[in-house]
């Protein structure tokens, strides 16, 4: 009997919310209490892409404080694809010309590394820096341009957002 209660205990708490991706020593070390704001999926054509996690300091979400975004892949993404499905969204959000976009493309190149299922990929907005991002828990790169670092975040964060309800769910609005 007790058996078949943890079975079912378990089954109950995986028809709940979704696991929350937690967040890399390091990543810890740069702002106090983080805590999860957030999280909700993100999902295509019913495909379901990936699982979105917003954190954020004592002070909560603000554009001039620390935060951090974690996307745990539901499916393998090549390096390509997140590169370019990026830039694709910063420029259709008007977040910079070209020019500016050609520079972010290799940055992005640098920092992103091919996905597989269940591997996660957590992207820190560093006021005044930039942005650092970690992959599976090891940082993978820095983008040192504070331009940068608003363009990416927006590509979630921004009311122009394609996906207004992850956003709401990311910023703990009711969905």
């Amino acid at each position: 009997m007790r058996r078949l209660t943890e079975v079912l205990l378990l089954a109950a708490l995986a028809l709940g919310e979704p696991a929350v991706a937690s967040l890399p020593e390091p990543v810890k070390a740069l702002a106090p209490a983080w805590r999860a704001l957030g999280s909700g999926e993100a999902r295509f054509l019913g495909l379901r892409l990936y699982e979105a996690a917003l954190w954020v300091g004592a002070q909560g979400y603000r554009e001039d404080a620390p935060f951090a975004l974690a996307l745990t892949y539901a499916r393998a993404f090549s390096r390509d694809t997140l590169v370019s499905a990026s830039l694709d969204e910063m420029r259709r959000l008007g977040g910079a010309d070209e020019a500016r976009l050609s520079r972010w493309k290799v940055e992005l190149e640098r920092v992103f590394p091919d996905v597989a299922a269940g591997e996660t990929i957590v992207g820190v907005h560093l006021p005044g820096r930039g942005a650092a991002f970690y992959h599976q828990g090891r940082l993978s790169g820095e983008v040192a341009d504070p331009a940068f670092a608003r363009a990416f975040f927006a590509i979630w964060l921004d009311s122009r957002t394609r996906v207004p309800a992850l956003r709401g769910r990311l910023l703990g609005q009711a969905s």
